[in-house]
């Protein structure tokens, strides 16, 4: 089996994965979610020999590792979801003759009940990414336990085009309508989809029998009229039906997957085959989770709302992505830190608002600025501020500015080192020379109420609370690698909290938390959406409200000193002018 050259135009940030259609010998290419910014095209070659199916030995040994060996139902079963004819009072005779054919894909044996079903897909619903990392996330329009089968909820028409009356299904009653709005990263590619979501019950027959299997069963509509309508980011189908059925007294069940589609030729359609499997998979993963005790450890969105955040990203990277990325001037790469920094930019944004409202904004200066890429982002924003760091970039050509400061006019990116004041001086007079310039220390005191920027700082992670008490500053810390208030590298002690993840990384957020309660402050903690595992984010913009006058020395011998620190720093402020020499 040989496969021709092909030339495909490649996305940048954009993975691609081969996948072999089931029964055709020809590849399809998937990609993950492009960034609008584009790279030359790519040439592909592929040849190989392959006497079985390998998407069905593919999807075989994965769904084998991971528990999940759904049936695959034949092109010709019965239907399992039956749709009543509507009782829409406008509607046509014609219309009333005809009945939705949902058409069934997948079913799979379950042992989690309806309740645990029922919790599941409305976290679906909720967190649609979870599903498509296309999309960012789903507003909900609107939500009521209790809607009226075939009427449109009217307090939400304002909102979102609803036109179609909610149907009904046999053997079912509608316990809750929920709309949402789908939106995905990248507004500028594809539009957001409104989409209703109903949560079914059985009920008893009219008879009285109590059915020995209870079922539930949750059904998507997308608002599209055509197939042409629907944005790349949902399957092109009139609507996708999950259904759950539970026999109580042996304590088992199973889930399946319907379509309703567009066109009865739509069941040969590979792609649409495939992300059905996916969507049952990921219900029957998070459904067993659940009954195994899994407890969810990351929480997001805890002090800034999810919508609030994510629209101010997507201005500002439609604003600067491409220009950023086009230009970037370091070795490393450009699309992980232009979008994490643009993540961070637009977190803060949005957490100044609520700190400062219409009021002055008091400044800020970011500590181990490094590429200083954050900083000339926030500068452009309006927000006065400067950052430091111990050596140069080269991007700093392109971003430094200049910044009016009651000293003159200086620039917005410095090289310094910090030495913070509990540090001792002892020996720092007696250096002079080329090889040691006190003008590159700064001792770490800022005016009161500067905001303190901490990202990925290292050395200087620790001593962010510290330096923020002394000066009276709030601030963010984003620890990433761990280092000891000496600046050696330290692995911190394991959380005493023991819901906490025992890691490093763990041990690092909960010591450098630590360290900012004992230095009075309420400490607020913020798991970012930004692309690094390195992502918790320490914001002290409260003093404690029992917090008296910190005795800072005696915090910094409690969290082990800092011998070494100043022989280190005078070690990097000679080595940067030496540097700067040549």
């Amino acid at each position: 089996m040989v496969f021709a050259l092909a030339l495909i135009p490649r996305p940048r940030n954009t993975v691609y994965a081969f996948e072999i259609l089931e029964g055709l010998d020809e590849y399809r290419i998937r990609d993950t979610p492009p960034q609008p910014v584009f790279a030359p095209c790519i040439a592909l070659a592929v040849a190989i020999v392959a006497p079985i199916s390998p998407l069905a030995a593919h999807r075989r040994s994965r769904t084998r590792r991971m528990g999940f060996e759904p049936e695959e139902l034949a092109v010709d079963s019965p239907a399992i979801v039956v749709e009543k004819a509507s009782c829409n009072e406008s509607a046509t005779s014609a219309h009333e003759e005809e009945t939705a054919n949902w058409r069934p894909l997948f079913r799979h044996p379950c042992e989690f009940g309806p309740a645990m079903f029922g919790d599941v897909l409305v976290n679906l619903i909720q967190n649609p990414n979870i599903n498509s990392s296309w999309l960012f996330r789903a507003d909900i329009l609107y939500d009521s336990a209790e809607p009226q089968e075939c009427a449109a909820p009217s307090e939400a028409r304002d909102t979102f085009t609803f036109n179609t009356p909610n149907p009904s299904f046999v053997g079912f009653g509608l316990q809750r309508c929920i709309v949402r709005r789908l939106i995905p990263r990248n507004t500028l590619r594809d539009n957001p989809l409104d989409q209703t979501c109903l949560i079914y019950e059985s009920v008893p027959s009219s008879e009285g029998d109590v059915a020995s299997v209870e079922k539930a069963l949750v059904v998507y509509l997308p608002h599209v009229s055509v197939a042409s309508e629907m944005p790349f980011y949902h399957p092109i189908v009139r609507g996708i039906a999950f259904l759950h059925e539970w026999d109580a007294a042996e304590s088992r069940g199973c889930i399946s997957i319907s379509y309703l589609f567009f066109s009865q030729e739509d069941r040969s359609v590979v792609r649409l085959t495939r992300t059905a499997l996916r969507l049952l998979e990921v219900i029957h993963k998070h459904g067993k989770g659940r009954l195994e005790g899994y407890q969810k450890r990351v929480h997001h969105d805890q002090l800034l709302p999810q919508a609030r955040v994510q629209d101010t990203y997507t201005r500002l990277k439609q604003k600067y992505a491409r220009g950023l990325i086009e230009s970037w001037a370091e070795s490393t790469d450009p699309e992980k830190h232009v979008f994490e920094d643009l993540c961070i930019a637009a977190f803060l944004v949005e957490l100044w608002a609520d700190m400062y409202g219409r009021g002055p904004f008091p400044g800020f200066v970011d500590i181990g600025c490094g590429n200083g890429l954050l900083v000339y982002i926030l500068n452009q924003e309006g927000f006065v501020g400067w950052g430091f760091d111990a050596r140069s970039r080269k991007s700093w050509a392109t971003y430094n500015t200049k910044l009016d400061t009651p000293a003159g006019e200086e620039d917005t990116l410095r090289e310094l080192v910090l030495l913070p004041p509990p540090v001792s001086r002892n020996g720092l007079s007696r250096l002079s020379g080329e090889d040691f310039n006190e003008n590159r220390i700064h001792d770490g005191r800022f005016p009161k109420g500067t905001f303190i920027i901490s990202n990925h700082a290292d050395e200087l992670t620790p001593w962010t609370p510290i330096i923020a008490a002394i000066s009276e500053c709030p601030f963010i810390a984003i620890p990433c690698c761990s280092h000891n208030l000496a600046g050696e590298r330290y692995r911190a002690p394991a959380p005493k909290d023991k819901t906490k993840a025992d890691s490093a990384y763990s041990s690092l957020v909960a010591w450098v938390e630590g360290i900012a309660t004992d230095c009075g402050w309420d400490v607020e903690q913020e798991m970012l959406r930004i692309p690094s595992t390195r992502n918790a984010a320490l914001i002290g913009r409260k003093r404690s409200a029992n917090a008296s006058d910190p005795d800072i020395q005696a915090i910094v011998e409690q969290y082990g000193g800092t011998a070494g620190y100043l022989e280190s720093v005078i070690k990097l402020a000679a080595s940067t002018a030496s540097e700067s020499r040549h």
